[in-house]
Formats: structure tokens, sequence, C-alpha cells
């Protein structure tokens, strides 16, 4: 518990900077204050548009005031990148050094709250009767009072009490015994001497400020003191990341940090915070009741607003696909708990960049609603190609394992109805209240893509179940097995081309953009480009492979006989089998397979076929027949063509090459 309860504190420490920078964003760097435009462009075009008219007496006047507002902006500019500077820097302290920079900036908060508090005190006390007369009089019925000064000034008194108190104890400058016992009486000054008869009224207007000196001199005492300290800290920090990332590599370094600032559960606090507090403001201001689906609009709006807001918003969005994959893992009944390949780091990867490449928080709000509902219904689409990726290798496992457990049978199969289901209703809706436009027709390649795939898992599934009920060997099912997966990835490669298309429409003629345009060219690469190279490559070598087999002797009924033995690849009878140069008998299907890796046998290692020489050594070299064992499987179709059982970055490169902004 108490692990929890002081990481659940270096989490909220680490809010503040975030919300620092959050602010600063708002005012867009100091460049521009919302609603109105950029001060500098208005400046500009209002020095243009005068610069025709105005006469050579106002030249030197109107030209000052133009490069007045110029350096204003920049000094803006600048205080506000070095804000965000700090802030950074502040929110990667180690837990020791930030609660060191806490302690100071609450003493400083301290001394101006003391201050306005004992101005407000003494405003009271001048306008009411003399407290010290009461109490020397011993007026009980006036003191007692509920409306009376007395009542109205204790909690003035137990204020400064504990701010006196609470300063001793976390200030960082010179802890004296004088000292630490002064500091209280130093807060309560003010208000004895309002207490006191015949004092000058400058002196009481001043003694606030009077008091507030030995707290301040403090505060500067552990300022200079320290200063050495934080240069001293980063260089040591500099130092240390330097070493990290010398030794262990910069990815290695920022996974690491990722993991010691915990930066998901950070992002997800401000984010919350940040959405409580819009909620506060909305019902403040609001004379009528709050609607719902009118204030869950507003709060998504509020929700992306920055570039922070957006990572906070990133942050929830993750950990809600992170439990519906986990979910869906618990009811497959699969114990893959891989975090490299979580469903909510893959989704929180697409849900930000998508977000960047549409300018989700340059938009206005109405449009930023309709973006941000249509970039969450790319984000789902991805999420059923995540989901199929999760059950689509239990399907094939379930089958060649022959596992008789009907439930995971069933509970597989569900999984797969849900993701044909859903699919389809999904689009029924959305056509329903759209008209065409290519981001509807990018969320309708992705989801029929989906039913494509499912549809190919659930007939290889079949598949291998058929071949589990027969009592002989299948040759064809092979066969079978690699026509139905080729059709699915060639469908998947047609609407990888359709996508870039898209793309490429929607970057001419809709809306550029540098983010855009690197995502179409990734995309262009790995689901086009390699696609195709790898697809030709094993059509190539199924096709090299089959003309070789189809060269090698078919055996005899008589030959079989007197063989009398299983295939050396399979362990399976034969009731059909080819013949190698070395009198090696093989299944046909399991010597094509074999012949995709190598042209040795598995047995001798003579080579099959004869073929160049040179050939044959590159052959060997590459592939020694001690790395492959006799009864391997190593089946290039399956292997290199299924792409169903990667971890979805295929499917986020298409996603972000064809989300289009409007």
């Amino acid at each position: 518990v108490r692990t929890k309860v002081l990481g659940l504190i270096d989490v909220l420490m680490r809010v503040p900077p975030l919300f620092v920078i959050d602010e600063i964003l708002k005012i867009q760097m100091g460049l521009s204050s919302p609603p109105t435009q950029s001060t500098i462009v208005e400046n500009v075009e209002n020095f243009t548009v005068e610069n025709r008219t105005r006469d050579s007496l106002g030249d030197l006047d109107e030209d000052i005031e133009f490069y007045k507002v110029i350096s204003i902006t920049t000094i803006k500019f600048f205080m506000c990148l070095l804000g965000c500077l700090m802030a950074s820097c502040v929110f990667m302290l180690w837990t020791r050094h930030l609660v060191i920079v806490y302690k100071y900036i609450l003493s400083v908060g301290l001394i101006f709250l003391s201050y306005w508090s004992n101005v407000a005190a003494l405003n009271l006390l001048r306008e009411g009767p003399s407290l010290l007369e009461d109490i020397l009089s011993l007026n009980v019925s006036r003191l007692l009072d509920p409306g009376g000064m007395a009542i109205a000034i204790l909690p003035h008194w137990l204020a400064q009490w504990m701010m006196g108190a609470i300063f001793a104890y976390i200030h960082s400058g010179p802890r004296y015994e004088l000292i630490q016992k002064v500091l209280p009486f130093s807060f309560l000054m003010p208000l004895f001497l309002t207490m006191l008869p015949s004092i000058p009224p400058a002196l009481l207007k001043h003694s606030p400020a009077f008091a507030a000196i030995l707290p301040l001199v403090l505060s500067k005492i552990a300022l200079w003191s320290s200063s050495f300290d934080v240069v001293k800290t980063l260089f040591n920090g500099y130092q240390h990341a330097k070493n990290f990332a010398a030794s262990f590599g910069l990815s290695a370094l920022v996974e690491n940090e990722w993991q010691r600032l915990n930066v998901p559960c950070v992002l997800r606090a401000f984010w919350m915070i940040r959405l409580f507090e819009e909620l506060v403001t909305l019902a403040m201001t609001s004379d009528a009741p709050l609607a719902f689906m009118a204030t869950v609009q507003n709060l998504l709006v509020s929700g992306c607003e920055t570039v922070t807001a957006v990572l906070g918003m990133t942050s929830i969005v993750s950990l809600i696909c992170h439990y519906v994959g986990k979910l869906f893992q618990l009811f497959l009944l699969s114990e893959d708990y891989d975090e490299d390949k979580s469903i909510g780091t893959v989704s929180a990867i697409l849900f930000y960049i998508l977000a960047l490449q549409t300018g989700l928080t340059s938009l206005s709000p109405d449009k930023r609603f309709i973006r941000l509902c249509r970039n969450l219904c790319l984000l789902v689409t991805a999420l059923l190609h995540f989901l199929h990726n999760i059950v689509a290798p239990l399907l094939m496992s379930l089958s060649a394992a022959r596992n008789p457990s009907r439930k995971r049978h069933v509970r597989a199969l569900v999984v797969c109805l849900f993701l044909l289901v859903a699919p389809v209703f999904l689009l029924s809706i959305l056509w329903s209240r759209h008209s065409p436009s290519t981001w509807l027709l990018a969320v309708t390649a992705f989801s029929v893509e989906v039913i494509v795939k499912v549809l190919v898992s659930l007939a290889t599934y079949t598949l291998f179940l058929l071949d589990a009920r027969r009592q002989t060997f299948w040759e064809k099912l092979d066969d079978y097995v690699y026509y139905i997966r080729a059709f699915g990835n060639s469908v998947e490669f047609c609407f990888g081309i359709f996508l870039f298309f898209n793309g490429a429409w929607i970057l001419l003629f809709e809306s550029g953009g540098a983010i855009r345009a690197l995502m179409m060219c990734i995309h262009a690469y790995f689901n086009i480009w390699c696609e195709a190279r790898a697809g030709w490559a094993v059509f190539m070598k199924r096709r090299t492979a089959v003309h070789k087999i189809s060269s090698l002797p078919e055996a005899t009924t008589e030959q079989l006989l007197a063989f009398e033995d299983v295939c050396a690849i399979c362990y399976q009878e034969m009731t059909s089998a080819k013949i190698t140069r070395c009198k090696h008998y093989f299944h046909g299907v399991c010597l094509r397979k074999w012949l995709y890796v190598q042209d040795r046998c598995p047995l001798c290692h003579e080579i099959i076929m004869n073929q160049d020489p040179k050939q044959g050594e590159k052959c060997t070299e590459e592939n020694p027949p001690e790395e492959r064992p006799p009864n391997a499987d190593p089946s290039a179709p399956s292997s290199s063509t299924d792409r169903s059982n990667g971890t979805g970055e295929a499917s986020i490169e298409r996603t972000l090459s064809s989300s289009p902004v409007e």
C-alpha cells in the first residue's frame, strides 16, 4: 500500500508542469491570443495598408510602433519557450529533486498568501471597533458575538499561525533555532500591530510587507545556495543520459525514462483533472441545467484543444483499447499478454498520429468534434484488425493441434462472428447518415478488409478441421490453403493500392501536410512494394518447386508396397509418393515444401535435382542441411504470405495514409 501511495504522489507531482505547458500552448506560444488572429500578421497588414497613405511625418512613429510589436511578440515567444523548457525539466526530475522544487514553490506561495491574508485582516480591523479594548474590558458579549470582530478575525489568526508553522517546517533556508521560533510570530506581526493603540496608519499599511521580509530573505538565501546544486543536477542528468544511451542505445534510454516517469499514468491524471476542471467551469458558468450530450461534446472538444491535451486523451484511448484487447484474450482463454505488442500501445500511436495528421488542435470546436469522431471510427476499424490478429493464430493452433476442447473452439468462433457483424453494423450506420467521401471510403475499405481476413481464417480453419477427420493423408490440403490465403492477401494488396490513391487524392485536392506525405511514403513502401516483392518471391519459389516435383518420377503401387514405410518429413502413411534421384520416397507436397528451403534430400543430403554447381554451392552455404530438422515443416507460403499474424503495424500505416481532413 505504501508503494502505491508513493507512486500516486509521484504521478500527481508531475501533473502541474503539464498544466504549465498546456496553458502556454493555449496562447500559441505568445504568437497570438484566440479568438483574434495573430498579432504579428494584423500589424503587418495594417502597416502595409497604411504605408500607401501615410505622410512623411508619420513614417518614424509608425515604424517604431511596428518594430515594437515585433519585439514584444518575440520576447513573449522566447519567454513561453523558456517556460516550456523549465516545465519539461521539472517534469523529468527525480522524485527527491521534485520534492525540493515543490517545497520551495510552496514556501514562496505561503509568503504571498500570508501577505494577502494580512492585508484583508488589516482592512477588516480598521473598519471595526478596537479588539484590544474588548479584550481588556472583558466585553464577553461582543467578543462572542457571531457577527463581531473577534469571530471574523479568528480565521486570519489561525491561518497565519498555520502558514508560519508550515513555512518553518518546509523552507530550505538556514534553520537556526531562533529563526525557527520567530517565523510564526513574523507571520502574525501585522495582526499584533493592529491591536495596539496609537500605531501610525502608514506603519500599519506597510506591516504586511515588513512581515514578509524575513521569509523572503530565507527563500532568497535558499535559492542562491541551491543554484549550484541545480546546475550540478542538470549536468549529472545529461551525463547519465549520455552514458546510458552510449551503453544500451537511445531506444533503451527512452524506454527507461518512460517507465521511470510513468508517463501514461501522468498523462491520464492530467487529462482527467483537466476534464474535471472544464466540467466545473461549465457548471458554474451555465445558468440552465447541463444537457448530457452537449456537455460530453464540450468536454471532448476541450480535451483535444492542445498537443498536451491530445496526449492525455491518447493515454485514455490507449487504456481503453488495452482493456478491450485483454477482455477478448480472457474470453478466448489466451495467455499471451505481450506488452510490446499490446493493442493499447499500437492504438495510442495510431490515434496520436491521426490527430497530428488531421490538424485536430487547429480546427474550430464544431469541426474538431466531427474530426475527432471520424478519427475514432478509423480507430475502431483498426481495433477490429488487431482483434483479428489475436483470434487468427488461436484458430490455427486449435485446428492444427486438433484440440478437443469445444469451449475454446466456440469462443474463437463467437469472436469471429463478432468481427463479421461489427463492420457490417458500423458501415450500415455510417452510409445511412453520411454522403460518400474519401473518409467514408477509407473506413469502408478497412471494414471490408476485416471481413475478408476473417473469412480467410475461417476457411483455413475449416480445412484443417476436415483434414483432422480424414484417415488418410490429404495431399491437396496445402494447395487449398495456399489458394485461400493468396486470395486474401491479393484482396488486402488491392485495398492497399486503393487506399494509397485515396490518400493521394486527399493530399492533392483536400488537405496536404508533411505528416500525411510521410505516412503515404511509408504505406507505399511497406504495404505495397514490400508486400508485392514478398508475394512475387513466394510465387516464384512455389512455381520452381512445382516444376521440380513434376519432373520426379511417381512411385507405383508395387514400389510403395515394397517400401512399406512412412514419409520421413511428415511421418504419415503414403498412398502416393515421389522418388528422388537418391531413391528416397516422400510425399509430393512434403517434398515441395522442403524444396522451398533447399535442394538437398532431407535424409542423405544429396542434391535432389541436377542443377548448376555454383548455384548448388550457394544454396548449401546459405541453407546448411544441419539447420533444418528432417521433420520440420518449412512451408514458405504459409509463413510468407499469411500477414494476419502480425501486430497491426500494417493497419496503422494504411489507416494513417488514408485518413482525410475536411
